[in-house]
C-alpha cells in the first residue's frame, strides 16, 4: 500500500495519492491480503472509539474489512468506503457494508458519522481533500483517525531481505528490511497532519502508538509479501524468483522469524460549530 519503508508507503520523491496504478492493485490479491495481512491492536481501536462522540464509524479505504471487524468487535457500527471493488465484494462476502467510490468524490448522501477511520490507506488519498471531505461527514466533536502498521525488523532480517531485494529488484523498496522505515511513515503521518491542519475544521492533531511483533513461518512471510504495494504490477517470472529467494532467506534464519511492528495514529476532533 513507497520510499524506503517496510511496508506499503510512499515512492521516493512522489506523492502516492496520484499513483492510482498502485493505489487501485491491492484488489488483484483480495483474498490473499484479507488472509495475510496483519490487523491493528485492539487497545488502539478502542482508545478511538472511546474518544469518538458516539459509535458510527466511516472506515475509508476498508479494503478487505481488517480493520472494520476489529471496530465492529469494539461495538461501532460500520460503514466502509474502498476505490476497488474486488476488495469491497470480499468485505461484502464477510457481511460488511461497503460502498465503492474514491473517498474525494463519494457521496455520503447527508449521512454524518462519529469517526472516520483509515487503516494504511490515508496515503493513497489526497491529504487536503480527504481532510475536508471527512470534516464534511463527521459531526461536530467527530474524530478522524488515521492508522499505520510499520515493520521494525531486526538487523539479520532486515540484511537477509534487504539483499534479496539488491539481487532481484533493485529499483524496488526491500519490504521488511533495513532503512528508514518509521521515519517514512512519520513523513507520511506529517503530510497527513499538514493536510488536516490545511482543512482548518480540526483542533490540534494528536499521534499515538503502540508496540508489537508477531512471529511469521516460511510460508506465512510469503503469503505476504505480494500484498504490499506495487508487488502485483510485476511480471509474473520477476514476483516468483522474489519469493523463491525470499523463502531461502527465511529458511536461513531458522524457517522463521520474529518481526516488531509500531502502530502509530494521527488522529484530530471536529470542532464544534
Amino acid at each position: 500500500m513507497p520510499t524506503t519503508t517496510s511496508t506499503p508507503g510512499p515512492p521516493s520523491g512522489q506523492e502516492t495519492h496520484k499513483l492510482r496504478q498502485v493505489a487501485e492493485s491491492f484488489g488483484t490479491e483480495a483474498d490473499r491480503y484479507d488472509r495475510a495481512r496483519p490487523g491493528y491492536p485492539d487497545s488502539l481501536i478502542a482508545r478511538i472509539a472511546a474518544a469518538s462522540p458516539g459509535p458510527d464509524v466511516l472506515d475509508v479505504g476498508c479494503g478487505t474489512g481488517i480493520a472494520t471487524r476489529q471496530f465492529q468487535a469494539a461495538g461501532c457500527r460500520v460503514l466502509g468506503v474502498d476505490v476497488d471493488e474486488r476488495m469491497a465484494a470480499l468485505a461484502r462476502e464477510r457481511g460488511l457494508e461497503v460502498e465503492v467510490s474514491p473517498f474525494e468524490t463519494w457521496d455520503a448522501r447527508g449521512r454524518r458519522f462519529d469517526a472516520v477511520v483509515s487503516a494504511q490507506t490515508w496515503h493513497w488519498i489526497d491529504p487536503v481533500e480527504g481532510a475536508a471531505k471527512a470534516a464534511e461527514v463527521l459531526r461536530p466533536g467527530g474524530r478522524l483517525a488515521l492508522l499505520w502498521n510499520v515493520m521494525q525488523p531486526s538487523p539479520p532480517v532486515a540484511d537477509a531481505f534487504a539483499e534479496v531485494y539488491r539481487r532481484v529488484l533493485p529499483q524496488m523498496p526491500a519490504v521488511g528490511a533495513a532503512g528508514p522505515a518509521l521515519q517514512a511513515y512519520d513523513a507520511m503521518a506529517a503530510k497527513a497532519r499538514e493536510g488536516i491542519e490545511a482543512c482548518g475544521a480540526f483542533g490540534e492533531p494528536e499521534r499515538w502508538q503502540a508496540g508489537w511483533e508477531r512471529t511469521y513461518t516460511r510460508e506465512e512471510w510469503l503469503d505476504t509479501v505480494p500484498t504490499f504495494g506495487g508487488q502485483s504490477l510485476l511480471p509474473a517470472e520477476q514476483r516468483e524468483e522474489l519469493l523463491r529467494q525470499m523463502g531461502a532467506a527465511v529458511d536461513a534464519l531458522g524457517g522463521e522469524f520474529v518481526m516488531p511492528y509500531v502502530t502509530i495514529v494521527l488522529t484530530a476532533a471536529l470542532r464544534a460549530a
